[in-house]
């Protein structure tokens, strides 16, 4: 199967945006994230016991899918290009920023103020950015086996991935991301308007399309796969470990989500934690994340450091910023 991305693509990345820190948040101002990238691992750590209170902050939670499923896409404008399926980002920010109260006003607030990244409050989850295509256009390249493996999508924003792994017949998929508004607003309704019976069909001249979904007669199969988490990386690892029984997975997807090295700890955590002896982690990523730190040779530093993985370069992209697609396993593995 391929899919043709015709649709709209913000294709600002986290480099490129302004890392704000607003008045009533309790951050402490990283020198890190407003200067210029780090030399080296050790340096971009100074800061990192702050960070860790600050995270600390956002509790690993489990979302349901309410038994109404048409209240989840009121509202939503629906987009579709060859099978794959979203709702507009734009029109969701445009109902938070109009909603007088919303469950994380954090994020209604950095909408408003137009910031894509702020530090340990928003981690730009409404946003699509373009590694997650470089990913899927390479499962679709290699013909990567997603059949009966249990799947995370970590970070995983509109969850597209996850989708993808879910459309290839995955026998689980988890999406976590940090913000619980971006699972409640963007990644559920993408996850159920591809499990739509009246989606499933691929649009047959490739044109996208757009509709607003009002009813949706959801394949409970495919559903049934999906589990949906918000939260910071290290309780939502400790979450899953404390399952019956422990969560482990075939296969992790994550895109641009090492732009920040304050989190390289615990997303090797959830690695380490949570990946099955024999997995994979997929990761997409800018070799560098200027003005935030972080890019693929700290990561790769770490890596080294901690010595548990093994790690690969699937693929380097060279057009305007350099993009590298990187894969995991551990020590002894191939």
């Amino acid at each position: 199967m391929s899919f043709q991305f015709n649709f709209n693509i913000d294709e600002s990345s986290p480099e490129e945006c302004e890392v704000a820190q607003p008045k009533d948040t309790m951050l402490i101002e990283d020198k890190d994230v407003q200067s210029e990238p780090q030399s080296d691992l050790t340096e971009s750590r100074q800061n990192s016991a702050t960070s860790d209170k600050l995270v600390s902050a956002q509790p690993a939670t489990e979302h349901h899918i309410p038994k109404n499923v048409s209240s989840l896409l009121e509202n939503k404008i629906v987009e579709n290009s060859s099978g794959l399926q979203f709702v507009n980002v734009s029109v969701v920010e445009m109902t938070l920023s109009n909603t007088d109260v919303h469950s994380e006003d954090k994020v209604k607030k950095s909408i408003m103020s137009n910031s894509d990244l702020i530090s340990g409050v928003y981690e730009g989850g409404m946003k699509i950015w373009e590694c997650t295509f470089d990913l899927i256009r390479y499962f679709e390249d290699k013909d990567v086996n997603f059949e009966g493996k249990s799947v995370l999508d970590l970070g995983c924003g509109a969850g597209l991935l996850g989708i993808f792994a879910l459309k290839h017949e995955a026998k689980v998929v988890h999406f976590q991301d940090y913000n619980s508004t971006v699972i409640e607003e963007i990644t559920i309704p993408n996850t159920l308007v591809n499990c739509d019976d009246d989606n499933l069909e691929n649009n047959i001249d490739g044109e996208p399309t757009r509709k607003k979904t009002r009813k949706s007669h959801v394949e409970t199969r495919l559903l049934s796969k999906c589990r949906f988490f918000s939260g910071e990386w290290s309780h939502f690892s400790q979450l899953m470990q404390n399952q019956v029984p422990p969560m482990k997975y075939d296969i992790i997807l994550t895109s641009e989500t090492i732009y920040n090295p304050t989190y390289y700890s615990a997303l090797h955590g959830v690695f380490q934690n949570l990946l099955s002896n024999d997995g994979i982690v997929y990761l997409a990523s800018k070799s560098h994340y200027f003005g935030v730190g972080g890019g693929v040779h700290l990561f790769d530093t770490l890596i080294n450091e901690r010595n548990i993985f093994k790690i690969h370069t699937l693929k380097v992209t060279d057009h305007g910023l350099e993009r590298m697609l990187l894969s995991l396993v551990f020590n002894g593995k191939s």
